[in-house]
């Protein structure tokens, strides 16, 4: 990981380019926001939340395998929020 400033970067495009797929999904199917479209637009924003906060954190102990495993979450993460906005 070279720095943590570049893993919030990584965080925020990732997540945003996401909840922009939702968007674009949404006014390419009727231009209105359905129920599903905004539950995935809310659970980016917890799981940004949750990893913007984890990234911050202070007190750890082996620096380099905490944001590893940051970096795992957002893949995984990301990945299922994908799957998701496929089966819209």
């Amino acid at each position: 990981m070279a720095s943590v400033r570049n893993l919030k970067k990584d965080i925020n495009y990732v997540l945003g380019d996401i909840i922009e797929a939702v968007y674009m999904w949404e006014i390419a199917t009727g231009g209105k926001p359905t129920e599903k479209s905004e539950a995935l637009i809310d659970e980016a924003i917890v799981i940004f939340d949750s990893l913007i906060a984890k990234a911050n954190a202070k007190n750890v102990e082996n620096k380099k395998e905490h944001f590893r495993n940051i970096n795992k979450e957002l893949e995984d993460s990301a990945k299922q929020l994908v799957e998701k906005i496929n089966a819209l």
